[in-house]
């Protein structure tokens, strides 16, 4: 049986990291767990390497952004959780690979959606949450930059396909499912054959304790991930659940369609694995 027991926040200085805060510490005491709260971001001098071309005296300056971010992150950690709830962690260095070597030690793992205007997000890079999800293997909820207040999770959506990412995603849900008030299955008809896929994921969900309804839907011509998030607002639903479909190329990992669709234009909380 799956369980929560340790949680992995993702801090930056914005204040949408506030959001995830308190889905952290909301986790932490419907499941027993403990979280912690992991200030990772790319430094000044990181942001702006041309920089030190203008003169030593660019070095100071920069250190004092950082100074400035970290000690915005903190207070807004102070002012947003309960220390006792949920612990502090300042990382270093490269935000991408620190966060991804504490993410295997942990159970789930809270993440941001980056904003659709970059220029808001600079603490971290462009594709940090993907690089994450994929590189620790690990499960995450990505919340959506637009949420500002409380994270429900009682009406529960999962996108189901046979596959392993979809399975890890399920398995690492459990928890979240038997404490949601419904719980919904998908599974959208590509063309392969679906004989019994309604039966095994159903049945593997009433096993574990969870009553799941089942839809199945044929997959139009237009990308799958927005056909998913449409039936998700159709559904009212507080979170999906997925797997996260994707592989390294020349060092940078390539998405698959409805992933990449549904980490850009997400408007709920998504659960993903890899």
């Amino acid at each position: 049986m799956s369980t929560l027991k340790t949680l992995l926040v993702h801090v930056d200085s914005s204040p949408r990291a506030a959001v995830r805060l308190k889905l952290g510490e909301q986790l932490a005491l419907a499941h027993g767990a403990q979280a912690t709260a992991a200030y990772a971001v790319t430094s000044a001098l990181m942001r702006y390497p041309m920089a030190m071309a203008a003169g030593a005296d660019i070095a100071p300056m920069l250190a004092e952004v950082d100074a400035q971010r970290v000690e915005a992150a903190r207070k807004l950690y102070a002012g947003s959780v309960d220390r006792a709830h949920v612990a502090w962690l300042e990382l270093g260095g490269p935000p991408i690979a620190d966060f991804t070597q504490q993410a295997l030690y942990a159970d789930l793992l809270v993440l941001g959606q980056r904003g659709a205007d970059e220029t808001r997000d600079v603490d971290v890079p462009a594709d940090f949450v993907s690089s994450v999800l994929i590189g620790s293997g690990r499960p995450a909820i990505v919340v959506p930059h637009i949420v500002t207040g409380a994270v429900r999770l009682g009406r529960v959506l999962i996108a189901w396909k046979p596959t392993r990412e979809s399975a890890r995603a399920v398995t690492a849900a459990l928890p979240l499912l038997l404490q949601a008030s419904q719980v919904t299955v998908v599974s959208f008809d590509e063309g392969d054959s679906a004989a019994g896929a309604e039966a095994g994921i159903v049945g593997y969900l009433r096993q574990h304790g969870v009553q799941a309804g089942f839809k199945r839907e044929v997959a139009s011509e237009i990308d799958v991930g927005d056909q998913l998030l449409s039936l998700a607002a159709d559904e009212q639903t507080d979170l999906l659940v997925m797997g996260c479909y994707g592989h390294g190329r020349a060092r940078e990992w390539a998405l698959g369609g409805a992933t990449r669709t549904v980490i850009q234009s997400m408007t709920i909380p998504v659960l993903m694995s890899h």
